[in-house]
């Protein structure tokens, strides 16, 4: 949190003309000295920090519910099928990433690109989705690609913006699931173990029967 303190000023280039304070571990706030500043930031949209995507936004003295818990996206759509270049279309692509804001298309000027562009209003606490199969109305169907412009680091394993993959819950859930599982077969397997000293162990003859057993709890 300090180095995000001293170093988002520099990177916006607004050193000595705003003030960073830390709220918590996961919580900052920037005082601007002029609002015109204020807005040349928040008009940069997605923010990052040692590559990881920031919630940013103006506060206000009663934030709603929903406060910081979306940023502004730009998403390319790629392998659009080649008769669905239509802002309609484009739209009901770009609703399955976010709420679409804006639709950067023009049927009549010249597509230069090999993808088109949207805005979306993202929900940070959803994962990011890769592609999405559409189901084409003349047959057969087609693989749509969705690629987020200045999303760097993610987790791997779900697609979210909050953790890395190591740490991923799914796969923290999934480690502990595994290890459950195991520690219950070995359980199992001492259960079915013979509990009585063989006539070759060395303690045979000097243990009773009823002081050899297995301990269930290890």
């Amino acid at each position: 949190m300090s180095a995000l303190i001293y170093n988002m000023p520099r990177k916006w280039q607004k050193e000595g003309k705003v003030r960073g304070v830390a709220l918590s571990k996961k919580r900052f706030q920037f005082i601007f000295d002029h609002e015109h500043d204020l807005v040349d930031v928040l008009e940069k949209r997605v923010h990052t920090f040692n590559d990881w995507a920031l919630a940013i936004d103006r506060w206000v003295e009663k934030p709603p519910v929903d406060f910081l818990q979306f940023i502004p996206i730009w998403v390319q759509i790629r392998n659009m099928p080649l008769n669905y270049y239509t802002k309609e279309a484009i739209t009901a692509l770009g609703d399955l990433t976010g709420e679409v804001k804006v639709v950067v298309f023009d049927p009549e000027r010249p597509q230069v690109r090999d993808y088109v562009r949207v805005q979306i209003r993202f929900d940070v606490s959803r994962p990011l989705r890769k592609s999405k199969v559409v189901n084409l109305q003349e047959g057969g169907s087609s693989i749509v690609y969705f690629n987020y412009e200045r999303i760097q680091k993610r987790c791997y394993e779900c697609q979210r913006l909050n953790h890395e993959k190591d740490v991923c819950p799914l796969l923290v859930k999934q480690r502990k699931e595994v290890a459950l599982d195991r520690r219950q077969r070995r359980l199992g397997e001492l259960s079915f173990s013979e509990p009585i000293i063989g006539k070759d162990d060395p303690l045979y003859g000097i243990l009773r029967e009823d002081q050899v057993d297995a301990c269930k709890a290890t």
